[in-house]
């Protein structure tokens, strides 16, 4: 079986544009696994590209046929948002190597139904004191800045991304992303080394 690249990271932490620079190297060769949401589609993003945009009738037939491989629910400050993972036919691990991203707990359920050998996790770290400062940053460049919603976040992911947690989860090693580039590319090698490992 193939390698599932999971990347995962507290808000601000620039997971999404790591995720985004992995996936565009073709040396790697890494097909995604585009995660459902049933939240509503937010500027510049694509159905299909950043997320499958779905709603509670979707997800709900596809737990009736057992297809959910993780679920996760958030009480925003604009109601019950879900994020979700679904083996949809998309997903050939006997054949490709994989990148998606997503929490803790998700990485948890991935291990379960892909088994643990076969997810390789890439935890990104940074400093709060940065990572606030980035996440209000990103607020100021919408046309209404949700600072309620981004507090919630930061709070949340403290305790989803407690020591304790990442401990319990096998999470040995983490990249932290001062300088994007230097990130990147230690992630790169890491993935490099996974991936020829499995070929002999």
């Amino acid at each position: 079986m193939a390698k599932i690249i999971y990347i995962m990271g507290k808000s601000a932490s620039g997971k999404d544009t790591i995720y985004r620079r992995l996936s565009d190297m073709t040396e790697l060769n890494l097909k995604e696994i585009v995660l459902y949401t049933t939240r509503p589609m937010r500027p510049g993003e694509q159905d299909g590209v950043n997320y499958h945009f779905s709603d509670e009738a979707a997800l709900n037939a596809f737990l009736e046929q057992g297809r959910v491989i993780e679920l996760r629910e958030y009480n925003t400050v604009f109601g019950v948002w879900k994020y979700f993972s679904v083996d949809d036919g998309n997903i050939d691990v006997s054949n490709y190597n994989y990148i998606t991203i997503g929490t803790l707990e998700a990485y948890n359920c991935y291990k379960k139904y892909f088994g643990s050998e076969n997810v390789f996790p890439v935890y990104i770290d940074v400093p709060d004191g940065i990572r606030l400062k980035r996440a209000i940053a990103r607020e100021e460049e919408g046309d209404c800045p949700h600072y309620d919603e981004l507090c919630r976040r930061f709070l949340a992911d403290n305790e989803d991304f407690s020591k304790d947690k990442l401990i319990a989860a096998g999470i040995e090693k983490s990249y932290t992303n001062l300088d994007i580039d230097e990130c990147v590319n230690r992630i790169k090698n890491d993935i490099t080394s996974q991936i020829n490992k499995d070929d002999f």
